[in-house]
């Protein structure tokens, strides 16, 4: 008899389930356990395009996007190929802009080569192509990829030594303090290796200048001396990048470009990208990544989402939350100022003291995918301001010319 009524109770159940939102409460085949509705359910998402609306439809005033896009085209801002500005899911701004690179790059170092910034093969499009080189927002997108790869078990997490991923490698380990290099530390910059940033980059004298003007890149990082304890001092260091990448690739199997794109990018619709590869075959994941804008967006609307995509968990939320926390709240904490902090391979610009309302991925050049999750604002940089000449900074105009803009709620 009870099973009858219980077999009657979930038949109507069933039948009154087709009457229902899509939003409202779903009948599982498992038993009569009830999902509730989650945030996204009303919430719009790119399919091959980004669906499109007006600034002032989605809640920003309309002149000063205008006026920054007049600003751009005036040439105040130097060489920007792209701008683009998302609110709610939808492209509200999406403005591109033509230089004849080849001209520019005439009375500059001809050598085709990928790591010749001025090349027009190379750089800021990758052969003529619409991928523009993100440079060091590539990081970003490492450790996105690293999230992942944590959450299936290949890492055992940001605690974890990294020195057992470099067994074949030899080089002078006497300094204790190498071999407690966790990923942790790799991750906030705070690994301890030197690394040379006194000349300016594009010298040949950086540390990165010579980086990748070598045959062994894994070697070269791994030959650098210590200079601090691991996890105290943070110093910017692209090797430190392109030890992460070459962990995630022993970990998983698979070399880091290819995990990217079967665990990141192809679940949310990015099919085209370029990812440089060292003299050695080893990914560059300091800087070598190339996305189209339209694709880097979809990087930052993940995040903005809390790693999710539509209906899969692409990263872990806990780590799109832990890895865009101020884990160093400000880099120069000497002075009176607010100088910018860091999680794991993202640039924190405003915070609450636990988690963060601007934050970025940034690149040389002016690469910039820039996210306020509370605003539901994503905004895409691109540039190729490497000899100067800009009199306006495009890394300021989020914070000072859009954010003003949005119209109170």
């Amino acid at each position: 008899m009870f099973m009858r009524a219980l077999s009657f109770l979930v038949a109507v159940l069933l039948v009154l389930n087709c009457h229902l939102n899509e939003a409202a409460a779903k009948l599982f085949d498992d038993g009569l356990r009830v999902q509730v509705p989650d945030e996204t359910a009303n919430q719009v998402w790119p399919d091959e395009s980004w669906p499109v609306s007006t600034a002032e439809e989605q809640g920003i005033e309309q002149a000063a996007i205008d006026q920054l896009v007049a600003d751009i085209e005036s040439g105040k801002y130097g060489l920007l190929d792209h701008f683009l500005l998302i609110r709610n899911g939808y492209i509200v701004a999406d403005h591109h802009f033509e230089y004849d690179y080849e001209e520019i790059a005439s009375e500059f170092d001809p050598t085709n080569h990928q790591y010749n910034y001025d090349h027009p093969a190379w750089h800021p499009y990758y052969d003529g192509s619409e991928l523009h080189s993100l440079q060091s927002v590539t990081k970003s997108v490492l450790s996105a990829a690293v999230g992942i790869a944590i959450a299936g078990g290949h890492l055992n997490g940001t605690t974890e030594k990294v020195l057992p991923y470099f067994e074949d490698y030899e080089f002078d380990r006497s300094d204790e303090r190498k071999g407690k290099i966790t990923l942790a530390d790799l991750l906030t910059m705070r690994s301890g290796i030197r690394w040379g940033t006194d000349a300016a980059y594009g010298t040949g004298e950086h540390s990165t200048d010579l980086l990748e003007a070598s045959d062994e890149w894994i070697q070269f990082i791994l030959d650098q001396p210590m200079d601090a304890d691991p996890g105290t001092v943070f110093e910017y260091n692209d090797g430190a990048s392109v030890l992460i990448g070459k962990v995630l690739s022993e970990a998983t199997g698979k070399r880091a470009d290819l995990w990217a794109d079967e665990r990141l990018f192809s679940p949310i619709g990015i099919g085209e990208f370029y990812w440089k590869i060292t003299p050695d075959g080893e990914v560059d994941t300091e800087g070598g990544l190339y996305l189209k804008p339209h694709d880097l967006a979809r990087i930052g609307l993940l995040f903005s989402r809390n790693g999710m995509w539509r209906d899969q968990q692409v990263i872990p939320e806990s780590w799109v939350q832990k890895s865009t926390s101020p884990i160093i709240p400000d880099l120069a904490p000497g002075n009176d100022d607010f100088d910018r902090g860091y999680g794991y391979q993202w640039w924190i610009h405003q915070h609450d003291g636990e988690r963060s309302t601007v934050y970025s991925a940034s690149g040389y050049g002016g690469q910039f995918l820039q996210v306020v999750p509370g605003k539901n604002i994503i905004v895409v940089f691109n540039a190729w301001n490497i000899h100067g000449g800009q009199e306006m900074s495009h890394q300021l105009a989020l914070e000072q010319r859009i954010l003003p803009a949005v119209k109170d709620e």
